[in-house]
C-alpha cells in the first residue's frame, strides 16, 4: 500500500491513524532517509496511543519507552542508526519489551525483523515538493486486514492513495 503525505502534520496525523490498529506486542520497522518523517510517524503513533512523555528522535540515547496511556499500551521507540550487529541490538534487551508494547525503530531494517514473528514494515521517501511517499508492507499475522480497516474508508487507497488536507 502506498500513501502520499504532503506535509509533515500529514505524516504525525497518519501515525495517530496508525494507532488505532496497534497493540502490544506490534514490531513497526520505519525506514527512509534523513528528513523523511520517521520521527515525525513516530510522534504521530505515541499521540494516538496517549503515551507519557514527549517524544523525540533516539539517536543518541538508541532507545527510550515511554509509558502507557489512553491506551493502555506503551511505545518504545528505537533508533538502531548506529547500531552494526544484531549483538548490539540484542544488548538492549528490548526482546523483554516486545510482548508488552508496541515497538518502533527507525533505522531497523536488516536488523530489527527477528524481534518479532509479525511486523510491519513503512518505508517513507520525501520528495523535493515535501510530500512523503509511505510504502507499508505487512509481514505475517493479521497486518493485511489490520491495514485495511486503517484504510479502507480512504476514498483513494491504492497506488495514488493520498492523507491530508491537499488530499
Amino acid at each position: 500500500m502506498r500513501l502520499q503525505l504532503h506535509t509533515a502534520a500529514d505524516t504525525h496525523e497518519f501515525g495517530r491513524r496508525l494507532a488505532a490498529v496497534l497493540r502490544a506486542g506490534d514490531l513497526v520497522i520505519l525506514t527512509g532517509p534523513l528528513g523523511a518523517g520517521k520521527t515525525a510517524l513516530t510522534q504521530g503513533v505515541g499521540a494516538g496511543l496517549g503515551v507519557e512523555g514527549r517524544i523525540t528522535s533516539p539517536t543518541f540515547v538508541i532507545a527510550r519507552s515511554h509509558r502507557a496511556g489512553a491506551a493502555g499500551v506503551p511505545l518504545v521507540h528505537v533508533d538502531a542508526y548506529r547500531l552494526e550487529t544484531l549483538d548490539e541490538l540484542d544488548d538492549l534487551d528490548l526482546d523483554t519489551d516486545v510482548d508488552a508494547a508496541v515497538t518502533v525503530v527507525e533505522w531497523g531494517a536488516g536488523l530489527a525483523e527477528r524481534l518479532a514473528e509479525s511486523h510491519l514494515e513503512i518505508a517513507i521517501e520525501r520528495r523535493a515538493d515535501e510530500t512523503r511517499e509511505a510504502v507499508l508492507h505487512g509481514r505475517g499475522g493479521d497486518w493485511a486486514e489490520r491495514l485495511a480497516s486503517l484504510l479502507g474508508d480512504e476514498p483513494s487507497v491504492g497506488p495514488d492513495a493520498r492523507v491530508g488536507a491537499a488530499a
